[in-house]
């Protein structure tokens, strides 16, 4: 399985193109600090140390850390430094905070000197290899290679880095054959992108390593805080978003690799179906059949810049997908570029029909992509301004009149907005209370609540949520739950409980975490998040994606409770809804099929070792994908459809929601058993009451 490393939103990337087939030399470059850095490395020590929530302070264990983890943000798979450097290194790894205190980064530039230096050697190994040994490489032998080595020791010597650095170029050209390449058209696109590499090289500059150093300092105190350069801050929004004419996705670095954060809701991307938090970019196409260049090793803004493009036009993505096999085909996904249009973000409501024990029920189902408000139009008076709990206020009315049993609250893959909706909503089921604490660095607490006495809905309710809910949704979802006002299913969500504020500096500005989220029942959805009340199957790995698989993030704890109302729950018989649940599952086509893909991704998990012999590699893949057709067709064949000859007769088969978006089984399967569990409360909760008289 392919092995994600930790996520890196500020790496420097390589950029650029030489031309010419002899490998080419470039001079190291010497970078130095500018005399702007002393001051920002001042102002950025002060931001931190006086208005960082965790309070930490800048000592010699901070400061051993501090080395520690720029080392591991240069170098996280260990592939350049080795350990008589770690060793030269460590001499002054205590000194390095009296250094920031000074504002002193001279020691960061020693350091990323040498990187530079170890980069450009690598490259050209790689590229003497290619021009001059390329049949050295066999094959047909025995061979493998560690595809995560984020927790090895460093390596001993030169001996054995060069020997690490053949493998990997042997991987990549293993890779390429496999995905119907000639070893020449492999070298060839290997020359291309080391070359192209290697002239990013020189195109590095002080500002990109006083930002990367000082960021491996500022993410310590948690992974949310960072620092900005001029150049970075008025770039930050195109950097991480290409939600304007372009495919609705947020991005971020990753080693060589450009990562897919998550999909902007109801954008071109999340339209597609075919694309996922995880998955890796490793090429962009322009238009229906242009070549799909190779952007290994780019910088972020430059893929994103490829990315970007006219309303209409269409670009092609090559991705290695985040759940795929070491080994496995690349997959191409065409996209049209197109803007993300508010509306289509917005709150959208469906009725779907059940058979419940006999009876034919109509539940409700309210999808919320983002929590969302139109601060403008409030602010100068519009009555009609648009916002989530509005418009969620609105669907409920005319749900209401459809008469539907009960209602499901869908926040799957909402990554949060505004606090003041989250708020609201809750408002809207419940008659007044307090709704989620605020803490700040101080320890003062304010408590946000809901004083309107009015009640939008007072049926049942299920709340369904996944590890891509976070922020508002979790305070939506935590509320609901402490009041005991639904009932909650799904995935545990991101954990991403803490507050972030944008301080000026006189060069650039400071992303600074100065407050923490915590519910109304005293527990923080930071780290944690929302732990459903029954969990259903989930491919998202808790140890790649969420708020615990970030480094340095805060911990989970507890502040006071805040009194509150509760409604009649169902927690006596929640084991009895959780029995239910995993007898009309277990015989689920769709259930069945994720709980073989989650066993499937689990057995993989701890094996790192990639093999370098083709036809074993080859006979891997093809398993795989034969593994996963047969459980396609299993599971087709208990729908009773018509077993399919590929996986790509998938995607032609999928329906296609009012968004464009393609609609899976299984998201159908789950919203099918919320409602189930929801009937199944009601009925108890029913039942429990009569028992009470």
């Amino acid at each position: 399985m392919l092995r994600l490393f930790k996520p890196r939103l500020h790496a420097i990337a390589l950029t650029g193109l030489l031309t010419g087939l002899s490998p080419v030399a470039s001079a190291a470059l010497t970078l130095e600090s500018e005399p702007v850095h002393k001051q920002t490395a001042l102002d950025i020590v002060a931001g931190l140390q006086g208005g960082h929530y965790a309070r930490k302070v800048l000592n010699d264990q901070l400061a051993s850390d501090l080395l520690a983890a720029y080392l591991d943000d240069l170098d996280p798979g260990r592939v350049y430094f080795i350990q008589p450097d770690i060793e030269r290194y460590n001499a002054f790894r205590t000194q390095l905070d009296d250094d920031f205190k000074r504002g002193d980064v001279k020691r960061a530039y020693e350091i990323y000197n040498h990187y530079l230096t170890l980069t450009e050697q690598h490259i050209n190994f790689n590229l003497n290899l290619l021009e001059d040994e390329l049949q050295s490489f066999r094959f047909d032998i025995d061979e493998s290679i560690d595809t995560d080595r984020s927790d090895n020791a460093w390596l001993a010597n030169d001996a054995e880095r060069q020997q690490l650095w053949r493998k990997r170029l042997k991987s990549a050209l293993l890779n390429l054959k496999l995905s119907d390449k000639s070893l020449e058209e492999a070298r060839d696109t290997l020359l291309k992108r080391y070359r192209s590499q290697l002239d990013r090289l020189s195109q590095t500059n002080s500002e990109d390593v006083f930002q990367r150093y000082t960021n491996a300092l500022t993410e310590l105190y948690d992974p949310h805080t960072q620092y900005f350069s001029p150049r970075r801050s008025e770039n930050f929004q195109i950097n991480m978003s290409l939600s304007l004419e372009g495919i609705g996705a947020v991005l971020q670095r990753e080693n060589e690799h450009t990562k897919i954060v998550r999909l902007v809701p109801s954008g071109p991307a999340d339209k597609t179906g075919q694309l996922k938090a995880g998955d890796m970019i490793v090429g962009v196409g322009q238009d229906d059949n242009g070549e799909v260049e190779d952007v290994v090793g780019w910088r972020l803004d430059e893929v994103v810049q490829l990315i970007r493009g006219p309303k209409g036009s269409t670009v092609r993505l090559e991705i290695i997908p985040a759940d795929a096999d070491e080994g496995s085909p690349r997959k191409v996904i065409e996209i049209v570029r197109n803007q993300v249009k508010l509306e289509e973000q917005a709150a959208q409501k469906k009725v779907i029909d059940l058979k419940y024990q006999g009876q034919d029920l109509k539940l409700g189902v309210i999808e919320i992509p983002t929590f969302y408000i139109d601060f403008a139009a409030l602010q100068n008076g519009d009555k009609d301004y648009k916002s989530t709990t509005r418009d969620v206020a609105q669907l409920i009315k005319e749900l209401k009149q459809e008469k539907v049993q009960g209602l499901v609250i869908d926040l799957r893959n909402n990554g949060g907005g505004s606090l003041r909706e989250a708020n609201e909503m809750v408002g809207l089921f419940i008659n007044r209370g307090p709704t989620v604490q605020i803490q700040d660095a101080n320890g003062r607490i304010d408590i946000l609540g809901d004083r309107d006495k009015s009640v939008a809905y007072d049926g049942p309710v299920a709340v369904l949520v996944n590890r891509l809910s976070a922020s508002a949704s979790e305070i939506f979802a935590g509320a609901m739950q402490d009041y005991q006002r639904g009932i909650i299913v799904g995935g545990q969500t991101f954990g991403k409980g803490t507050v972030q504020a944008l301080q000026p500096l006189d060069h650039g500005q400071l992303k600074l975490t100065h407050a923490k989220f915590y519910r109304i029942s005293g527990e923080s959805t930071q780290h944690k998040g929302v732990v459903p009340d029954i969990a259903f199957p989930t491919l998202y790995d808790t140890e790649e994606i969420g708020e615990s698989a970030l480094d340095g993030a805060l911990p989970w704890d507890k502040v006071r409770p805040v009194r509150h109302g509760r409604f009649v729950g169902f927690k006596p018989f929640l084991n009895t809804l959780e029995e239910r649940h995993n007898v009309r599952t277990a015989s689920d086509p769709d259930f069945s099929f994720m709980r073989e893909q989650v066993s499937r991704l689990e057995a993989m998990r701890g094996d790192t070792e990639l093999s370098l012999n083709e036809a074993t590699l080859k006979q891997e893949r093809d398993e795989a994908e034969a593994w996963q057709l047969a459980a396609e067709n299993r599971r087709r064949e208990a729908k009773q459809q018509t077993p399919i000859e590929k996986l790509s007769q998938l995607d032609d088969e999928r329906e296609k929601d009012a968004q464009g978006r393609a609609i899976s089984p299984e998201s159908e399967a789950i919203v099918a058993e919320t409602g189930y569990i929801l009937m199944d409360m009601v009925q108890l909760t029913l039942k429990y009451a009569a028992a009470k008289k």
